[in-house]
C-alpha cells in the first residue's frame, strides 16, 4: 500500500494551479495524472482545501459560466505564488534530509 503525501496537499494544489486556472475536478485529475496515480485525493478532500487556500488569499476563484454547468475556477494569486516557492523550498530540504537518512 502506498502512502499519500500527508500534509503536502496545499503545496500540490498550488503547484497544479501554477500554470493556469482550473476547476476543482480538473485539479483532482491533474494531481492524479501528474503524480502517476500517487497523489489521488477525493473531491471531498480537495474542495475544502481549496476553500481554505482561498480564505488565506493564496488562491482566488470565480464562477465559470462558459460551460454547460456552472462551476468554480481557481487560480493562483501573487501571494499563492510566493507561498508555493516557500513550500517548494521546504519540501526540497525535507526530502534531501530524508534521502540522506535512508542512504545510510
Amino acid at each position: 500500500m502506498q502512502e499519500k503525501p500527508r500534509g503536502q496537499l496545499d503545496l500540490l494544489l498550488l503547484a497544479v494551479l501554477r500554470p493556469s486556472s482550473a476547476h476543482g475536478y480538473a485539479i483532482v485529475e491533474a494531481l492524479s495524472e501528474r503524480s502517476h496515480g500517487v497523489c489521488e485525493f477525493p473531491e471531498g478532500t480537495v474542495y475544502p482545501a481549496l476553500r481554505k487556500l482561498e480564505r488565506e488569499g493564496l488562491v482566488a476563484s470565480k464562477w465559470d459560466r462558459d460551460s454547460a454547468r456552472k462551476r468554480r475556477a481557481y487560480r493562483l494569486t501573487q501571494a499563492g505564488g510566493a507561498a508555493l516557492a516557500r513550500k517548494t523550498d521546504d519540501w526540497t530540504r525535507l526530502t534531501r534530509g530524508v534521502n540522506a537518512v535512508l542512504a545510510r
